[in-house]
């Protein structure tokens, strides 16, 4: 307070009683911490996310195989594997489908994080987060010989909304958070790359500077992924993106990489021999003329290497090269020239690596490696990457991982990984791509790593609604409750049911059936299922509907089931977009559609004397009921000589209209199996339990709980690829014990979401 005069302390006074923000100059005034420069957005915050959630495992994935596990034992040189093949000991790689903000946190506070510190930390992360202002961020799906638009779920479109709704702002808030986290996550000699292109560069390069420190600045990477580009108009094309490594310390390692010699280079510099090789003469003389003048072999001169290195080149093995003498080249007159050193282009590394490349071409969609999925990035990208800043072993990872680019790279490279993303249909990809290196990998010979799909659990109430967490604590409450109640007003109006009172879990009744409603911004957990059950138990509640944007992944059927144990009938329905349509829920034209549904056959064959008794399984029904638009909006909206496809109760419609302005209709999904993208198999479901890390709030201490569920080992699938759109609809036959066991099969259709259910076989 001796800096300022009497005159601002008096002015601090006004706008403090006045209950007014104070100018800006009184944040240098009064502070010690000030930056030279400083990136400043509204609401800026140095407080992040300490929420530890539990992660829980959905999927096992490490026996993507058709033959027994007797003939499959390449993985007993990295792992300890048990009678199926399957990975007992070691890291198994993370694929955690949920909030990355949230999972950073729990990453960084939470029981996992012992286990990175085991694998020796962090060492490398890359994130191309989104930052394509307006996007939709939809997705474009096959369709037999169309392609369908799948829209957002409500759970991405809040993010997103989050992410881009006020801005810059809302945008540098995000990604803000989001790297203090990631910088408290890496190890001290990690390094950090985040992609990024022209509208968001300077933004983040503020942040990374404030975050990381400018001092840790290593290299701004220039990418030129395109040599022309359409978008010239009253501008040049943008044809780069930018790529900010950052060291976490001075004791992060950059591995020399090298690119190839230009042909021009090898032209002018290099001399071609008739075997094809090329060579050059390197000068040897000293260039700063310090070195002591010796004679070699007739010529004397200031060499700029010792005469013990020089008579070692003169002593080599001789080679193709005229005039030459072992690696040494010789003058007319038989003695060594200044240019003497004989060097072959073939054993030459390349250039070093430097911060411009130009020589990694952009993904084309029509490319081997492209999964036709929005901002996907080509593997020697990633590649190029991995190698500069890890190596093998070592755990890398990637919080907006997409189509799983930097996963399926650091697993051919054979890094460790952990991958995060908000979107099922990004988990799915990945899952699909990830089988696919794994099998790759077996037919080469080469070792691979299982890895398993994660769910965050056990979500605090605050996040269920979405709080401003800069309000004061009674604020907030009141902030909470008002929007918990405006959006438990719309969906049971949109679901034609009338409120209730006097229940913990239900907000509803309709037709003699209690309505729950799921948060709005994160998916219905498990926790949320089994406080239901536990009120309807209490209550004699018998008949209940679940209503949620989301239901977390792998939650069906086992939680439905131990429901109807208990008497408990629950009907869980998703909440379409169309619920936030006024004139929609006016009409009543809001459909809530049910969660899908499968049906198997198992096919046993008994064994004998000499034989194993096996089982396979034939998928034989799988029903969907999603909606998404309508044809009369679609029939209504649609001008002369259009076309646009909808989703509508479980069938994929294509609506066009002629010149003359006729409408016809021409359904796309003519089988249920079209609906089908992926299909696993676990032969031995309850197998393996799935155990969770928490912390004693008491002790401090970690400690292991059983969910009451089990992980699906996945031991057997079959799912579509870019170039095989085909689908087996039987699976291999398994051997296993006589007695009674329990098969789990889950499908997931073509927009990724997950389906199980479970069959119990005797043999």
């Amino acid at each position: 307070m001796l800096k300022l005069s009497d005159q601002e302390k008096q002015e601090i006074v006004r706008f403090v009683e006045a209950g007014r923000p104070l100018p800006e100059k009184y944040r240098f005034l009064l502070f010690d911490d000030k930056r030279e420069v400083e990136l400043v957005w509204n609401g800026k915050s140095n407080e992040v996310c300490n929420i530890v959630l539990p992660f829980q495992t959905i999927e096992q994935v490490d026996e993507p195989r058709a033959e027994r596990p007797a003939d499959t034992s390449r993985q007993m040189s990295l792992f300890d594997v048990d009678a199926r093949g399957r990975q007992l000991k070691g890291w198994t790689n993370k694929l955690i489908w949920g909030d990355n903000k949230l999972i950073l946190a729990s990453l960084k506070n939470g029981p996992l994080r012992e286990e990175i510190e085991r694998q020796g930390g962090l060492k490398l992360i890359y994130i191309d987060p989104p930052f394509d202002v307006g996007a939709d961020f939809s997705m474009d799906i096959a369709i037999g010989g169309d392609t369908f638009t799948k829209k957002p779920n409500i759970l991405e479109e809040i993010a997103y909304r989050d992410t881009w709704g006020k801005g810059a702002d809302s945008f540098i808030a995000m990604i803000y958070e989001r790297l203090i986290l990631m910088r408290d996550l890496l190890a001290e000699d990690g390094s950090i790359y985040v992609h990024c292109e022209t509208r968001v560069n300077s933004l983040i390069r503020l942040a990374m500077d404030e975050v990381f420190g400018k001092g840790n600045l290593r290299s701004e990477i220039t990418w030129m992924r395109t040599s022309s580009h359409n978008d010239a108009t009253g501008r040049f094309g943008r044809v780069k993106d930018t790529i900010y490594f950052y060291a976490k310390s001075e004791r992060a390692q950059l591995n020399t990489l090298y690119t190839e010699y230009s042909d021009e280079y090898i032209t002018a510099e290099w001399r071609k021999l008739p075997s094809g090789r090329y060579y050059k003469a390197e000068n040897m003389l000293d260039p700063q003329g310090r070195m002591a003048e010796f004679d070699f072999h007739g010529t004397k001169a200031r060499w700029r290497t010792s005469l013990e290195k020089m008579e070692a080149m003169w002593d080599a093995p001789q080679t193709e090269v005229p005039n030459s003498h072992g690696r040494i080249k010789l003058g007319k007159d038989g003695k060594p020239i200044k240019r003497c050193r004989i060097m072959f282009l073939d054993e030459m590394p390349g250039v070093p690596l430097s911060d411009l490349w130009t020589d990694i071409k952009y993904l084309a969609g029509g490319a081997k490696e492209s999964r036709n999925y929005p901002t996907q990035k080509p593997e020697a990208l990633l590649e190029r990457i991995i190698k500069a800043s890890s190596n093998e072993g070592d755990l890398i990872a990637d919080f907006f991982c997409g189509s799983g680019t930097t996963a399926a790279v650091a697993e051919k490279l054979g890094r460790k990984w952990i991958a995060s993303d908000l979107g099922k249909f990004a988990i799915h990809t990945t899952r699909k791509r990830l089988i696919g290196v794994q099998r790759q990998l077996k037919a080469d010979g080469r070792d691979y790593r299982a890895f398993e799909i994660l769910n965050l659990g056990r979500y605090e109430r605050q996040h269920y609604i979405g709080v401003n967490p800069d309000l004061r604590e009674e604020e907030r409450e009141q902030q909470l409750a008002a929007k918990e109640a405006a959006f438990l007003e719309l969906i049971l109006r949109a679901y034609q049911a009338e409120k209730t009172d006097g229940f913990t879990c239900f907000h509803g009744k309709r037709a003699g059936r209690l309505v729950a409603v799921g948060p709005v911004n994160l998916p219905v957990t498990r926790l949320f299922v089994e406080e239901i059950i536990l009120e309807c138990r209490k209550k004699h509640i018998t008949r209940v509907d679940i209503l949620g944007f989301e239901f977390e992944m792998g939650l069906f059927p086992n939680v439905l089931d131990e429901a109807r144990a208990k008497g408990i009938d629950i009907a869980p329905k998703y909440i379409p977009a169309e619920v936030f349509d006024k004139r929609a829920v006016e009409k009543n034209q809001v459909v809530f559609h049910d969660v899908a549904a499968i049906e198997v056959k198992p096919i046993v064959k008994e064994g004998g004397k000499k034989r194993s008794a096996t089982v396979a399984v034939q998928l034989t029904d799988f029903s969907v009921f999603y909606s998404q638009d309508s044809i009369a909006h679609a029939e209504e909206a649609l001008k002369n000589k259009g076309s646009k496809i909808v989703v509508e109760k479980g069938q994929i419609v294509k609506v066009s209209k002629d010149k003359d302005g006729i409408v016809s209709r021409e359904q796309l999904t003519r089988s249920w199996t079209d609906w089908i993208d992926y299909w696993s198999v676990d032969f031995d479901f309850e197998n393996k339990r799935e155990i969770i890390r928490v912390q004693n709030p008491e002790t401090g201490e970690t400690e292991e709980q059983w969910t009451g569920d089990y992980v699906f080992e996945n031991e057997w699938q079959s799912f579509r690829t870019k170039k095989n759109r085909t689908l087996e609809l039987t699976s291999v036959a398994h051997e296993c014990k006589p007695g009674r066991c329990k098969i789990a099969v889950k499908v997931v259709d073509i927009f990724g979401n997950d389906t199980m259910t479970i069959v119990e076989v005797r043999v």
